[in-house]
């Protein structure tokens, strides 16, 4: 209950947003109509419009952003004819015939002020056209809803709790209706000005249709802050553990943390051995899900979990731009090979965290090149993923021959216990000559240990739904072209751009050729989440510490210089200290627009 309670209370501060600002002239142009049956029903069409549109995108990818862009153009429309038709009644009838089904009846109803028939009906769909152009400012609360419905997958909870957004907004924006109406009705009263407050309102609507179509709702209005909204969102959350709470209850995107585990949900990192040290007798935690949900297999043809009995499975949730499952991945592939020929699977689930590691050609080079040649599920819409209660990137799940799953392990670590686990399940299983000793893993870049006793910098996004301690002036403008620079120090942790840049959801794109990062971090190894640009075109860049070449301590991605090229949406090892592990400021300049930055990891 307390989430839908702080997702409404999320929603009714967007009254304090610019964002609201657009879309104020659409609710304000009723106030000469009853609330009960105009108000209400356009701030109801409103809410539910917008929850569902959100719903779609946040689960349903790239053909949902269309379908709403197409639903959004229409809206735009049909809004700019609302707003025509109140500068202008003597010629509504005539703007409104060609809509038969939809435009007219809308219009007329709405828009003719002796016009009686349907006025809930018309209200309710003027409001749902607004819906569809309504795009608040994201918040924290609406930012932590839509990451969890983007990993939880469409459920009634998801819905439900957009709606509790959304009707937090319209509660917010019907006493400011009534308020603002009933001082428009005595203006009207009192100055016999009606005719004028019309025809101002109209300009409003078009006004207001005009920024929408612009970009300004989503460009320079979110860069305004009326009230520190953000700031107080996220009290709420921490406050209220909210975000724990939506991990808990739905497994959602929110990703931060330490060098050991992702986890999906809550924020908080598991330490190494979260699944315990090896036991005598193993318990049954369940029984292996369906796999059916794999959009695609690699190395192997679909398996499933009926002809998988009589044989030991382990089970790896993974992510390939991610830093701690790139770090276990050496000892599973180790795994795979030692104890194949005595009946061990091992099955490495795809579940991805980024957009591009959607993209199964992405997907395909990178079980390539990190020599991964076990099976390969590629769980895409995170069904494999929900069906075994899963919320960490590295997960390990142990399955004995009557698909029991018998042992799990979330993070890295505890290497040594897991491999006694698939030994002890192999010789109840029967097999012979198991061998009991331990491999040795020599991994080398990326997938190297981490230095956990000097890493002080914690996962760091770039995209403005999860980004912390973004030091730029000004702020972040999200989803707007920006000339951002750097800020005169930074502090540990801290982090800005320079150059021009939009900052996306998930990703920072650059638009101009200089354009720079700059990190203050605490830690022996930097890694950098980058793709080329739109197009593909490999993105040179070069890497300074501490304002001169990295030399003896650059990454397997740069060279003494700092020099490298961004050629895959991928990780990037651009830093590995050779010396003392203190406090050092990390610079990449790109000599070419359209790079994507992702996230920042450590090691």
């Amino acid at each position: 209950m307390t989430l839908f309670i702080i997702a409404y209370l999320g929603g009714a501060l967007t009254i304090l947003s610019p964002c609201i600002l657009p879309v104020l002239p659409f609710v304000f142009a009723r106030f000469d109509q009853p609330f009960v049956k105009s108000g209400l029903p356009l701030l109801l069409g409103m809410a539910i419009a917008f929850a569902a549109v959100a719903t779609l995108a946040a689960v349903g990818g790239g053909w949902a952003v269309q379908a709403n862009q197409l639903g959004r153009d229409v809206a735009i429309a049909l809004l700019a004819l609302f707003g025509v038709a109140l500068l202008f009644p003597e010629i509504a009838d005539r703007v409104m015939r060609p809509l038969v089904a939809m435009g007219s009846r809308l219009l007329k109803s709405a828009d003719d002020a002796r016009a009686k028939r349907l006025p809930f009906l018309s209200s309710f769909l003027l409001g749902v056209a607004t819906g569809f152009l309504w795009a608040p400012c994201a918040g924290p609360i609406l930012g932590l809803v839509l990451t969890g419905a983007a990993l939880g997958g469409a459920s009634v909870e998801t819905s439900l709790l957009l709606l509790a957004y959304a009707v937090g907004a319209g509660t917010s924006l019907a006493c400011a209706l009534l308020i603002g109406g009933g001082l428009f009705r005595a203006m009207r009263r009192s100055l016999g000005v009606g005719d004028w407050i019309r025809r101002g309102l109209g300009l409003a609507v078009l006004a207001g249709v005009g920024a929408i179509a612009l970009g300004l709702d989503t460009g320079p209005l979110t860069r305004i802050s009326l009230a520190g909204t953000s700031s107080i969102e996220q009290s709420l959350i921490d406050r209220f553990h909210l975000d724990q709470q939506a991990g808990d209850a739905r497994r959602s995107a929110v990703v931060t943390g330490d060098s050991n585990a992702m986890m999906a949900g809550s924020g908080m990192m598991m330490a190494s051995g979260a699944g315990g040290p090896a036991k005598k007798s193993l318990h049954v935690e369940g029984q292996i899900p369906s796999l059916a949900g794999a959009v695609e297999w690699l190395n192997s043809v679909p398996l499933t979990a009926e002809a998988l009995r009589g044989k030991v499975v382990l089970v790896d949730f993974w992510t390939y731009s991610c830093i701690n499952c790139l770090r276990s991945l050496p000892f599973v592939r180790a795994w795979a090979e030692k104890y194949r020929d005595k009946g061990l699977v091992v099955i490495g689930v795809h579940a991805p965290e980024f957009a591009f590691e959607k993209n199964i050609d992405n997907v395909r080079a990178q079980v390539r090149d990190l020599n991964v040649t076990y099976p390969v599920a590629i769980d895409n819409d995170y069904a494999i993923w929900r069906a075994f209660g899963n919320r960490f990137w590295p997960a390990h799940y142990f399955i004995d021959t009557k698909g029991a799953i018998r042992h799990h392990h979330f993070g890295e670590g505890d290497y040594d216990e897991s491999e006694k686990i698939i030994q002890q399940l192999l010789a109840e299983a029967g097999a012979g000559n198991v061998p009991s000793d331990i491999v040795s893993v020599i991994a080398l870049g990326a997938q190297a240990a981490a230095d956990s006793k000097d890493e002080q910098s914690p996962e760091t996004y770039v995209g403005f739904r999860r980004a912390k301690n973004f030091a730029s002036p000004g702020g972040v403008a999200p989803d707007a072209r920006h000339a951002y620079a750097l800020p005169v120090k930074l502090d540990l942790n801290q982090w800005a751009l320079a150059g021009n840049w939009t900052i996306g959801s998930e990703a920072a794109v650059l638009h101009e050729a200089g354009g720079r990062i700059v990190f203050r971090f605490h830690a022996r190894d930097l890694h950098l989440v980058l793709g080329p640009s739109a197009n593909g075109q490999a993105i040179r860049f070069r890497v300074l510490m501490d304002g001169k070449p990295p030399g003896a301590s650059h990454g397997e991605d740069a060279d003494a210089q700092g020099v490298g090229v961004v050629n895959a949406q991928r990780l990037y090892q651009l830093i590995r200290q050779d010396g003392p592990v203190t406090d050092r400021q990390f610079e990449i300049e790109f000599s070419d627009p359209g790079v994507q930055a992702f996230a920042f990891t450590f090691g």
